[in-house]
């Protein structure tokens, strides 16, 4: 199975404290049920850790502007202590034909701990402690 990139995103306060603003690009990565406006999906983070996630695509207007549901984003914002600045990446792994295909997804959690030869450095939020106070 070959890991494809679904999306990264830099965290704002709206991302925190209400829901998570989803690329529109990167819907296609998940199959909606007919008729459905929400999917649920479970990914697993760096520590193998499964999230259960809800994302959503509003029912009218011209562009589905979608977000993962705070009733489920909101548990992982917590529990990794996620702040503005920090980012989140999205991963799906793909087997099979099209009707049988399984589907795996995979998120992170990072920080930018340091710049490095003028290029952030980020790391795993989970392995932020290692690094010691950012200056």
């Amino acid at each position: 199975m070959e890991q494809v990139h679904l999306f990264t995103k830099k965290l704002k306060p709206t991302d925190i404290s209400h829901a998570l603003s989803f690329p529109t690009h990167a819907l296609e990565a998940f199959s909606f049920p007919e008729g459905s406006h929400t999917v649920r999906f479970e990914a697993v983070d760096a520590t193998d850790n499964v999230w259960g996630f809800c994302l959503s695509t509003r029912l009218t207007g011209a562009r589905p502007k979608p977000v993962l549901l705070r009733s489920s984003w909101r548990r992982f914002v917590e529990q990794k202590g996620l702040v503005p600045e920090d980012r989140v990446a999205f991963f799906m792994e793909s087997s099979g034909e099209a009707e049988g295909k399984v589907r795996r997804y995979t998120v992170r959690a990072e920080r930018k701990v340091m710049m490095l030869m003028g290029q952030d450095v980020w790391v795993d939020v989970d392995d932020v402690p290692l690094y010691g106070p950012l200056n």
